[in-house]
């Protein structure tokens, strides 16, 4: 009877014990692929940052014009305190404009390192490995877009350089075991940066046999012959990985520790159980079966209470089962809640998509223009679902909208006074506000007071002081070239007139006049505020 009562809960113990052991690796590579893949989050952002100033940068007239000089005065003031340099160069590498040198002064070859010819090739940006700058004395990595051919006459390549050191916020640690390191490799698997340069320096390559062994899916992790666990991912849209690797010696010594402590206590229970072979039994007995009933009603999905049994141990069992039927309860119910409203929202989103490229499709004649067209479009509403997506689709500030649509036009933003009371978005409006917000900065940009040094935009609004129940917004641009009016109705004048209209149930008045364009929107305070707020209280 004693080795039929202790035997099986021996055998028992040691199957969850080789189970956590089991589990605690995988969580332990889990955690660490999430960790990888984290870390390729933030230097994707930070890539697609440079892509999205390169983009813009080929927008700048000054380019257009072949004015190189003024181009390389408005760079430098731009980007010179985010330790970002902009290159114009041919095609052979002879560089025509480079922000880090005085404008005027020689310049030497681009290093071959940089790609420019497969960039112009694959008529994309490309991204290059990381290599040794001579010149700078220091690792850095470049980001290459082959300029339109209307901008041949300023160069064939347009280029972005950084330092490698640059990238060392973006690599965070703290959520990594103590002792791991935090790497991202170029796709020739070469370190870019490490959390540590000691054992992990720039420019190093990364163990070569396990990039090409273990490291081919987008991403995954894998465990090599002296117990070390490596977790990657792909940077997505970018040729580098990011490595997360450490040893689990820390979770083993603690697994042998346990091992050690069920062995002994097994020992004890082997004893007690001599004592009272035949009652614990009975009673073991019938608490098991309670509570293989109590999860088989859990099993079917009931929500169960708690159980009372003879065996106080036994009892925190059935408690625990009896929170876990109800957390599940209320996870389906949070899982079903969370799927309509993802089922909204991305309806919602795919006909707002749909209804902009229809529109573009009637005005551009050629796959190109409706190409450009479309991603300019996309990339202001990309900007909006960002920002939504960092306070998880709640109210979003009308400020931080308004300057980060702005802050996306670089050194055009000091260009705009906003004004007005801080409040909270609904996601559907700050969607819809957003596209129209960038379609006047777009609009000014090419045409009105942003596209000069001393144009000034004013951005208002305000509740209206009769009613209180409608704001009004108002773009008002000054110093710039006179405005006239479009001799067809295109896109952007649909967004900002027809599109506010419908969105927001609104009245939008534009005037073309000789001091500049002036646009107003008046709309009902409920069709921009986030529920439970309000322009006194957000």
């Amino acid at each position: 009877m004693t080795t039929l009562v202790t035997l099986p809960l021996i055998i028992f113990a040691g199957y969850l014990m080789l189970r956590l052991e089991a589990d605690e690796r995988e969580d332990l590579q889990r955690e660490a692929v999430d960790d990888a893949r984290a870390i390729s989050r933030n230097i994707e952002r930070r890539l697609q940052e440079l892509s999205t100033t390169l983009n813009l940068l080929v927008q700048f007239p000054e380019l257009e014009d072949g004015d190189l000089a003024s181009f390389h005065q408005r760079v430098s003031e731009s980007l010179r305190q985010r330790n970002i340099y902009v290159v114009v160069a041919t095609r052979d590498g002879v560089q025509k404009v480079n922000t880090r040198i005085p404008y005027g002064q020689p310049l030497g070859q681009v290093p071959a390192d940089a790609h420019i010819q497969e960039a112009i090739d694959a008529k994309r940006i490309m991204l290059s490995n990381i290599f040794y700058a001579t010149n700078r004395k220091e690792w850095v990595f470049t980001v290459t877009l082959p300029l339109p051919r209307q901008l041949a006459a300023a160069g064939d390549v347009l280029i972005v350089t950084q330092a490698a050191k640059d990238l060392s916020s973006l690599i965070s640690t703290d959520a990594i075991p103590a002792g791991w390191s935090a790497s991202v490799i170029d796709s020739g698997g070469r370190v870019v940066i490490s959390s540590n340069m000691q054992q992990a320096a720039p420019g190093i390559a990364y163990e070569p046999a396990k990039l090409a062994a273990g490291m081919s899916a987008f991403s995954g992790s894998f465990t090599d012959a002296h117990n070390n666990i490596y977790a990657y991912a792909q940077l997505p849209g970018w040729p580098w990985k990011a490595v997360v690797a450490g040893a689990i010696d820390r979770s083993d010594s603690a697994l042998r520790s346990t091992w050690r402590q069920m062995l002994i206590g097994s020992l004890f229970i082997v004893l007690a159980a001599v004592l009272g072979t035949y009652l614990v039994g009975r009673q073991l007995r019938q608490s098991v079966k309670q509570l293989v009933a109590v999860a088989e009603r859990i099993g079917e999905g009931e929500i169960v209470s708690r159980v009372e049994t003879n065996v106080k141990e036994l009892n925190q069992v059935g408690v625990a089962l009896s929170n876990a039927s109800f957390d599940r309860s209320q996870a389906e119910d949070r899982n079903q809640l969370i799927l309509h409203e993802l089922v909204h929202r991305s309806k919602n989103m795919l006909t707002l998509v749909q209804a902009m490229m229809r529109q573009l499709a009637r005005e551009n004649t050629t796959v190109p223009e409706l190409q450009k067209e479309v991603d300019h479009r996309l990339r202001g509403l990309a900007m909006s679902i960002s920002a939504l997506a960092e306070v998880q689709w709640e109210g979003l500030p009308i400020h931080r909208l308004v300057k980060g649509h702005l802050e996306v036009f670089g050194s055009t933003a000091h260009q705009v006074d906003i004004s007005g009371e801080d409040f909270l978005l609904s996601p559907e409006a700050a969607q819809n506000l957003g596209l129209i917000l960038h379609e006047l900065s777009t609009n000014s940009i090419k045409y009105g007071a942003l596209s000069v040094r001393e144009g000034r935009v004013r951005l208002h609004w305000a509740l209206n002081s009769t009613d209180h129940d409608s704001v009004t917004m108002e773009w008002t641009e000054t110093g710039g070239p006179p405005a006239s009016q479009p001799s067809r109705r295109g896109f952007g004048s649909t967004i900002i007139k027809r599109h506010a209209e419908s969105a927001f149930s609104a009245v939008v008045s534009t005037d073309y006049a000789q001091t500049g364009f002036t646009w107003s929107m008046t709309a009902p305070v409920e069709r921009l505020l986030k529920k439970n707020s309000s322009p006194e209280t957000a």
